[in-house]
C-alpha cells in the first residue's frame, strides 16, 4: 500500500551542512514528512537508504567519495528522488521525463514546494526508468575513473586504471585486478561505453582489455588471435576486436 500523506519518511543527503539545513527548514512546515536521517557522504547514505527505505530522498549529486548517481547505483531500493545540486542544468534535462525532480542551488521555497509535490505524487509508483537515468547520467560523465562493487554491507571501490581486464560471466561481469576477481551484476555492454576508449578495448564479446596490460598478440586460428598479457594471461581476440586494437597500437 502506498504511504499516506500522514506517514512519509525522508532522508537528506548532502556533504554541506548548510545545504542540509536549508532542506530541513523547508520541510519543517510539512508535519506529514518525517526526516529519518541526514547523511553527509555517499557511503553513509547507501547504508541509511538500504536500512530505512525512505519514501523520499533529497540527494546531492556532487559529493566526495561517492556522488549521488553512485549512491543510487548501489541501493536496490528506489525512493522518490529530488536531486539538490549545483549540477549543470543541461545535464539534468533528462530528469524532466522521469519520476524525479531536481533543485538547482540556490533555490526558492516556491521551487522547493513544486519539486516536493511532484515527488510525493510518485511515491508508491514503481519507476524502473530511474536506474536507466542513472546509467545515462554516468555515461555523460565518462570515462569512469572508478568502479563500485557492493559486497554485502560494504562497498569496494576499484580505480579504473588498476583493472587488467573485464570478463562477462552470465548476468555478471568479473573485474580482474592483480590476480583477484570482483563480481558485479551488470551487462558488459552497459559498462563498455562508460570506460576510457583510449585504454579499454572490447576485444571479444566476453572480454574488455586494458591495453596497458597487453604484452603481445599471437595467431590462434585463421580469423582469431590471442592476447597475451604481461602476467601471462591469455585472452581470445575476435576479428572485430583485432581491428579495434590495430587502431590503438
Amino acid at each position: 500500500m502506498p504511504p499516506t500523506p500522514q506517514n512519509l519518511s525522508a532522508i537528506i543527503v548532502d556533504d554541506e551542512q548548510l545545504a542540509r539545513t536549508v532542506v530541513r527548514e523547508h520541510l519543517s512546515s510539512h508535519s506529514e514528512i518525517e526526516i529519518v536521517a541526514e547523511c553527509a557522504n555517499g557511503f553513509e547514505a547507501v547504508k541509511q537508504i538500504s536500512e530505512l527505505k525512505p519514501d523520499l530522498l533529497f540527494l546531492d549529486i556532487q559529493m566526495p567519495k561517492l556522488n549521488g548517481f553512485e549512491v543510487l547505483e548501489l541501493v536496490e531500493y528506489s525512493p522518490a528522488v529530488i536531486f539538490v545540486t549545483a549540477y549543470d542544468q543541461y545535464a539534468l534535462k533528462a530528469f524532466d521525463v522521469h519520476a524525479v525532480d531536481y533543485l538547482l542551488k540556490p533555490f526558492t521555497r516556491e521551487r522547493f514546494e513544486q519539486a516536493l509535490q511532484r515527488a510525493v505524487s510518485h511515491i508508491g509508483h514503481a519507476d524502473s526508468s530511474l536506474q536507466d537515468l542513472v546509467r545515462q547520467a554516468r555515461t555523460r560523465e565518462q570515462p569512469l575513473e572508478r568502479i563500485l562493487i557492493k559486497e554485502g554491507s560494504t562497498v569496494r571501490v576499484l580505480a579504473s586504471d588498476t583493472i587488467d581486464y573485464v570478463e562477462a560471466q552470465d548476468d555478471y561481469i568479473s573485474f580482474h585486478v592483480g590476480g583477484k576477481q570482483f563480481l558485479k551484476h551488470q551487462p558488459l555492454g552497459d559498462l563498455e561505453p562508460q570506460l576510457d576508449a583510449a585504454r579499454f578495448v572490447r576485444i571479444h564479446r566476453s572480454y574488455i582489455l586494458n591495453i596497458d596490460r597487453l604484452s603481445k598478440l599471437e595467431p590462434y586460428s585463421k580469423d582469431n588471435r590471442m592476447a597475451v598479457l604481461k602476467d601471462g594471461t591469455q585472452l581470445p581476440v575476435s576479428r572485430t576486436g583485432y581491428d579495434k586494437l590495430k587502431g590503438l597500437l
